[in-house]
């Protein structure tokens, strides 16, 4: 059985339908990654599973167990975590604060140990414990996102556009993160618009296209297809 499942599913916002019937599924200790254009419905996809959006129709389940009716708080109860796009940390509260409010559906006594794991893993975020979150550069703040996201202890981890706006080097720092954490047996499903990193670390792929998935398959193989090079490759 699959951690995750859509089925079918469409969302509109008023009366622009946004997400027009797509179905696919993310399998435990997979990273499946969601690739293209802006439009394409690709955070709208996110944000429907993370319970920000309802389905007018179609399933969201995971783990066996429905979401597709449950407030966002109880999805982040059921083991899923949202790192959204833009970041969207606590601007001014300090690093660690962001840190505690990342946890607030585990047990008040397991907060402490949870937040030195994560300075373990973000040795940057340790230096910058009392910073306010606002005055992080860039990468710092993507790291944070991804480090509040984890306070959780997510089964599975949703990362929308983790390489937004940061230098090529602070990218690659991103996505070895990423895959670091992919082999501490945290599963991905990734939406991202650099499509050749996306490709490049994940298990399988799926491509949307105004609201509509138009292509699928094994993420390696899509990184060397045609369509998806000339597309989104730049080449």
């Amino acid at each position: 059985m699959s951690l995750l499942k859509i089925d079918n599913i469409h969302v509109y916002y008023g009366a622009i339908h946004a997400i027009k019937g797509i179905s696919f599924e993310v399998e435990e200790d997979e990273i499946v990654t969601l690739i293209g254009s802006n439009g394409a419905g690709k955070s709208t996809t996110l944000n429907t599973i993370a319970g920000l959006l309802k389905p007018r129709s179609g399933s969201v389940t995971f783990d066996g167990k429905s979401l597709t009716s449950m407030p966002t708080n109880k999805v982040v109860s059921q083991g899923i975590a949202l790192c959204p796009e833009g970041r969207r940390i606590f601007q001014q509260m300090t690093v660690r604060e962001n840190l505690e409010m990342g946890g607030f559906t585990r047990p008040d006594k397991e907060i402490p140990d949870t937040i030195d794991e994560m300075f373990q893993r973000f040795p940057r975020l340790k230096e910058r414990e009392k910073q306010i979150a606002g005055t992080l550069s860039g990468g710092e703040q993507q790291m944070l996102a991804m480090a509040r996201a984890l306070m959780s202890k997510p089964r599975l981890l949703m990362l929308d556009e983790p390489s937004m706006g940061l230098a090529p080097i602070l990218v690659e720092q991103i996505f070895g993160i990423i895959k670091e954490l992919h082999a501490a047996g945290t599963t991905i499903l990734l939406v991202e618009q650099n499509a050749q990193m996306a490709l490049s670390v994940a298990d399988r792929a799926y491509v949307l296209e105004t609201g509509k998935l138009t292509m699928e398959g094994n993420a390696r193989d899509l990184l060397t297809n045609d369509n998806v090079r000339k597309a989104y490759l730049g080449n």
